[in-house]
């Protein structure tokens, strides 16, 4: 059956449909109310030459279609499926990540307080997410303070010799060695952090407030003490949550900018009737994208705001756009706020609304105010939208401080990072190994800090072996010197590389350095502790043009020591291969000629002024064969006693 007789059979029900092309790869996924109806229209559009079907028509062979009961249940499925197809004729959400979760690991024997931006059915726990970003952070380490959980990457289903530096630092309870805790003591620590972390601080504060007294009544006014300042910061958290309920409900608020093919898209979270975080969005090329169609059977729900692209060219329907990017943000998601304000209004605005009402337990508000505070706060997205447009776009360097604070965010760095130390690898077939170590401070490459590595330990070519010893020789010094550790480890390279690296820290006891490695080609930067989730920039991203500055820096500054280090070994084989020539004649003749080259330019008379007659006459036939062998009887004379 072709494409034409299977769209006229198809049937008139709620469901989804997959165009497919001659590879059998899906490359569009679409939902409708009516299919029959719904899939019809694109033939329509085709014969009247409608530019954005074309696109998808020319290349579309098959089509595949699943059923459902009703509209909501197609809203969800075409979101599922597009994002596990991720079909190129759909506008897909690039920066699918969320905002970060604080994760408690209840499956693990001894669980662990993480920051994730991922939710997975793995028995943990998951508090959030969090707004701005920090808080997540701060709360973490609120945990690891107070209550001395661990989010070390170290398998705790084993035993070490020795706790790492966060145990000393009493950061945590150290289950990573045999008796430094106890069962029970670490279970009362993970019943406090959850008590915490559900928001039961009163059930938690009459807890502290127990144990203080018995540990005053034992005389352990150490622990009395301890048990003390966190009743006061409990108190203090109380407090803000009070104080934020009692404000305004939450909202999201987005606004746009589209021009010549490319969208700008930032999104404020109100909470407590206050702006507390802002979000950007990019898509680029999205021309052959423009066939994000409102639903045929909605059309008295089309907006107004339908910017040209070109004359008589296509079109970008900011409204089906909101439609498509909305689905992916919210569906899904753990936590969705009570409204979302928008630019332009678009036709399934009452489904999807209601789906995400089912799904969040409360009632979900989507609308486009038109006037009023609300359309204000619309105005200023949009306002920042084309400032965001104008800084990716038109080439405005961003402040280095933006830089920093989307590098943050990306690698879900603890902090705003100030220094990177970045490692690369240089050898020719395994010759001459050696490593580089650039840094970046503040903004800028710190030429004074760079360090040369000979690879000592490592034979034949093993780069990962080779990363391990520079890793741990360049970390081991910090921690004897006491020195400060990067913001960031930075290394050249996939997996293989970072988890070379990544053994040497955990060696040393450092498991919480934040570590990275970028992926040549591919681009792919691999944070550790989150290697099945690879992040992937937009090939415009600053923070992605700063990474692969460091990145390329660290490479020549590799290389240019490599070559060196080759010249040194070949001009250092070719001057020893001159009988009579040993390590002094050697050093006595590159100082003298400054260079290889001098020696060999230089005449049998020159020569003298630096060693014997006898060896300057070999070591100029070694580089002037030619005359030798013209006047061979030079050289015999040369050797008569």
């Amino acid at each position: 059956m072709d494409l034409l007789e299977k769209i006229r059979s198809l049937p008139t029900r709620p469901g989804v449909y997959l165009y497919k092309n001659a590879d059998d790869q899906v490359i569009y996924v679409g939902k409708a109310k009516n299919l029959r109806s719904r899939v019809r229209s694109y033939l329509l559009e085709t014969s009247q030459a409608n530019a954005k079907t074309g696109s998808l028509m020319r290349e579309a062979v098959d089509l595949d279609y699943i059923l459902v009961d009703n509209e909501r249940e197609a809203l969800a499925l075409e979101n599922n499926l597009i994002k596990q197809r991720k079909p190129r004729f759909n506008i897909l959400l690039r920066d699918d990540k969320t905002y970060p979760y604080v994760k408690l690991t209840l499956a693990d024997r001894f669980p662990k307080v993480f920051v994730t931006r991922k939710i997975r059915k793995d028995g943990s726990a998951y508090y959030g997410p969090f707004f701005p970003g920090n808080l997540a952070y701060r709360i973490a380490e609120l945990i690891h303070r107070s209550f001395l959980l661990p989010s070390c990457k170290l398998d705790l289903r084993r035993y070490y010799a020795r706790p790492c530096l966060q145990y000393y630092i009493k950061r945590c309870l150290g289950p990573c060695v045999e008796d430094l805790t106890t069962p029970e003591l670490y279970r009362e620590a993970v019943r406090d952090a959850q008590m915490l972390l559900e928001g039961r601080g009163s059930d938690l504060a009459k807890s502290l407030e127990q144990r203080m007294a018995e540990a005053a009544a034992g005389e352990q006014f150490e622990l009395a003490a301890k048990y003390r300042d966190l009743l006061i910061t409990i108190s203090q958290l109380q407090e803000k949550q009070r104080i934020a309920s009692a404000e305004n409900d939450d909202a999201d608020v987005f606004g746009y900018h589209y021009e010549n093919g490319m969208v700008a898209v930032n999104l404020f979270h109100m909470r407590g009737g206050k702006i507390v975080d802002r979000r950007e969005f990019f898509w680029e090329d999205l021309q052959e994208l423009m066939l994000e169609l409102a639903e045929p059977e909605s059309e008295e729900h089309q907006p107004e705001e339908v910017v040209a692209a070109a004359a008589n060219g296509p079109t970008f329907e900011a409204g089906a756009f909101f439609s498509a990017l909305l689905k992916q943000l919210y569906i899904d998601q753990q936590y969705v706020p009570k409204s979302i304000y928008l630019p332009v209004n678009f036709g399934d605005r009452d489904v999807l609304s209601a789906l995400l009402a089912e799904r969040s337990g409360h009632r979900v508000e989507i609308a486009a105010p038109m006037r009023g505070e609300k359309r204000s706060l619309i105005d200023l997205a949009g306002q920042n939208a084309k400032q965001s447009y104008d800084q990716r776009f038109r080439v405005l360097k961003p402040s280095q401080k933006a830089i920093q604070e989307s590098l943050q965010d990306v690698l879900m760095l603890p902090e705003l990072p100030r220094r990177i130390e970045c490692f690369d690898i240089s050898h020719i077939q395994g010759a001459e190994t050696v490593a580089s170590m650039v840094v970046w401070e503040d903004g800028g490459m710190k030429k004074s800090d760079y360090r040369k590595f000979q690879i000592k330990t490592v034979e034949g070519v093993d780069d990962f072996a080779s990363m391990r010893e520079v890793i741990g020789r360049r970390y081991r010094r910090l921690v004897e010197e006491k020195k400060q550790m990067p913001s960031l480890i930075l290394v050249d390279g996939g997996l293989g590389q970072l988890h070379a690296a990544a053994s040497a820290l955990e060696e040393l006891g450092l498991t919480t350095q934040p570590l990275a490695s970028i992926a040549k080609r591919e681009e792919l930067i691999y944070v550790y502790g989150q290697e099945d989730e690879p992040i992937v920039l937009e090939r415009r991203s600053p923070v992605l043009h700063m990474i692969q500055h460091v990145r390329d820096e660290s490479h020549r500054f590799a290389i240019t020591y490599h070559r060196k280090r080759r010249e040194m070994r070949d001009r250092d084989s070719e001057l020893f291969t001159i009988p009579g020539v040993g390590a002094r004649t050697r050093t006595r003749l590159i100082e003298h000629f400054g260079s290889l080259r001098g020696v060999q330019q230089a005449d049998i008379e020159a020569l003298t002024a630096v060693v014997q007659r006898k060896t300057a006459t070999l070591i100029h036939a070694h580089f002037h064969p030619d005359e030798a062998a013209e006047n061979p009887l030079v050289v015999l004379n040369n050797d008569l006693p």
